[in-house]
């Protein structure tokens, strides 16, 4: 028997799928990956941004690729299933789900820390108010998430610009802050790989067009479009704002700071702008959130159509076509983690889930025919072993903590499907089954 499923409104043109990644992108990743980027490879981190931007185009021609044929919720998830098995795709929406919502959890708190300096118990309760405030936002439809994440995305925007123009004229700039080019490694390949991976976190956001498929107009144009144009902005930025802040503070006091734009604006004897900096940060911590609560909706929409997550998720609210009880959970979830999580090591956390699921995403590109292919498919083999070799250069405790999140994962997901096969389903949960792969 066929099972029917709630579907999502198709409200999102091509710029507001843009502006959702460049929301997604240009958030609370370009005010703190810095940090522990130049701590990993000092001036080099420039090379660490080149080789992220690059793996992050290999990412993102795959997904783009994928979501045109398949422009349904849930990314990786939908398109490791449907090209490699439901093993595959588990593993990504698991990887994307755990390693986003730990994300929720470091946006919230950044923005708090950025827009409170008061005591960390007082940082706690209006890090949970903004989850709550924009989960019910999120809840009210998806047009309005686009129109509030482009509202977060110009004040970011401008909130950058101060910063680069402010060291670029403050007559405190040193350019042997870059070091020369043999400077650039005196991480080492390890530390610059190491640099590279950690600032893959700030470039992870056009999953999140990819994920929000079923709600974008045209998707087999839009999307693709979208992806590349987004990126594209947020590399240029990066990279600007990267030399900005190298030139401001340069890699050793970068890499002692928590708030490492601030830190630069400040050792370039611009201190007046460090509030223009602080608010950007607040508006951009906001805007990665609202973004991320949205991709991880959907995609735990799309496994609970599978039942790789509770059936109750799968539910999309009738007037505002957003999957309600998944963002309900989610922002229960991402409350508890608020009073219960440290912000720090967080980034690695994060970009160890995100590596693998865009390792599954060009592994499900690379077996796409001919007729689907958008890019040739060595861009895809770039992008897995890219992906694989900074997964396995992130910091010791990132990789132990991933590796123990997906084995939670696995055994989960194994556990249930031993039970459906010593409880054969009945009716309609039969046809459930056997699209899971758990019933042959």
């Amino acid at each position: 028997m066929s099972t029917t499923h709630s579907t999502l409104a198709r409200r999102l043109d091509t710029k507001d799928a843009i502006v959702i990644g460049l929301g997604s992108m240009i958030g609370a990743g370009v005010f703190s990956a810095f940090a522990p980027a130049a701590k990993a490879a000092g001036a080099g981190l420039l090379i660490g941004l080149a080789i992220a931007a690059f793996i992050a185009f290999c990412n993102a021609t795959a997904s783009a690729q994928l979501a045109a044929t398949y422009p349904t919720s849930g990314g990786t998830y939908v398109y490791g299933r449907e090209q490699l098995g439901p093993w595959y795709g588990f593993t990504a929406g698991w990887g994307f789900v755990i390693g986003k919502i730990a994300s929720c959890a470091a946006m919230a708190l950044t923005f708090a820390s950025y827009a409170v300096p008061g005591p960390w118990w007082v940082q706690r309760l209006v890090a949970i108010v903004a989850v709550l405030a924009l989960a019910g936002l999120n809840l009210r439809g998806v047009t309005r998430t686009a129109l509030l994440t482009r509202i977060l995305v110009f004040c970011s925007l401008v909130a950058l610009a101060v910063l680069v123009l402010g060291i670029a004229f403050s007559g405190g700039a040193d350019p042997s802050h870059l070091g020369s080019a043999g400077g650039w490694w005196s991480g080492g390949l390890y530390g610059i790989l190491q640099s590279a991976g950690l600032l893959f976190f700030a470039f992870a956001g056009y999953a999140r067009i990819a994920t929000m498929g079923e709600e974008v107009k045209d998707p087999s144009r839009v999307i693709p479009k979208a992806i590349a144009v987004a990126l594209a902005i947020t590399v240029s930025i990066y990279l600007i704002v990267g030399v900005s802040v190298l030139l401001g503070a340069g890699p050793d006091q970068l890499a002692a700071s928590t708030a490492p734009l601030a830190e630069a604006v400040r050792a370039a004897g611009v201190d007046t702008l460090v509030p223009v900096v602080a608010l950007g940060g607040a508006f951009a911590s906001l805007g990665a959130l609202l973004a991320l609560i949205t991709g991880i909706g959907r995609t735990g929409l799309a496994m609970a159509r599978n039942r790789d997550l509770p059936k109750w998720l799968d539910a999309v609210h009738p007037r505002y076509g957003v999957p309600h009880h998944a963002e309900i959970a989610l922002a229960v979830v991402i409350s508890v983690l608020v009073l219960t999580g440290d912000l720090r090591g967080v980034i690695g956390f994060s970009s160890f889930g995100v590596l693998v699921y865009y390792a599954i995403a060009n592994a499900s590109a690379y077996t796409q025919p001919a007729e689907q292919r958008r890019w040739p498919r060595w861009l895809n083999i770039l992008g897995v072993a890219g992906c694989l070799i900074l997964v396995v250069t992130l910091p010791l405790t990132s990789v132990l903590a991933g590796l123990a999140m997906f084995a939670v994962g696995f055994a989960l997901r194994a556990f249930v499907l031993w039970r459906r096969r010593s409880h054969p389903p009945t009716g309609q949960e039969e046809g459930l089954a056997r699209s899971d792969g758990s019933a042959s």
